[in-house]
């Protein structure tokens, strides 16, 4: 199955890292390929302590220019679809592609290429795609999406982000 967790409200990697963590609950093995994220959170440091959980990080320290992605942000993205494919090949009972519609979306991954992919390897394995801006063709091609809205954040308060909570 193809699941797609999207919108601009918060929780939809950590939504993807629960599924993670709960097939690892009945012994099933989980790939997380995370896209423009080079920063452990809480979760990841979590998903690493666990041997049903891997995770692979592509992407700097910092953020992405979306409207002038460096050469290094693509490079990364363009690595983090090859190791996606590397590891699919192992067909894992479940891979977490994180922020990955939102790489497809601001053109740090070609869409058709990654259409290609995810029609290829959706019959071997559940796969979910986080981040915003979850393209047309792909809600399409999903089984389940479900849209995070931000109706309210602390940030909009200039409150910073919690560690533990939001990290």
């Amino acid at each position: 199955m193809l699941y797609i967790f999207t919108g601009d409200g918060k929780g939809k990697t950590s939504a993807a890292l629960g599924m993670a963590f709960r097939a690892a609950g009945y012994g099933y093995r989980s790939v997380v390929v995370q896209f423009m994220k080079g920063r452990e959170t809480g979760e990841i440091k979590m998903a690493r302590k666990e041997s049903l959980i891997t995770v692979f990080q592509f992407g700097r320290r910092g953020w992405v220019d979306f409207s002038h992605p460096s050469r290094k942000d693509c490079q990364l993205a363009r690595a983090g679809l090859q190791r996606a494919k590397e590891v699919a090949v192992l067909k894992p009972f479940l891979l977490v592609l994180d922020e990955f519609n939102l790489a497809v979306a601001r053109g740090l991954l070609e869409k058709k290429t990654a259409l290609d992919f995810l029609k290829e390897i959706c019959s071997q394995t559940h796969v979910v795609l986080t981040g915003r801006e979850a393209g047309k063709e792909f809600i399409e091609m999903a089984d389940l999406v479900t849209e995070f809205k931000a109706l309210r954040h602390p940030f909009d308060k200039g409150r910073s982000a919690v560690c533990g909570l939001d990290y």
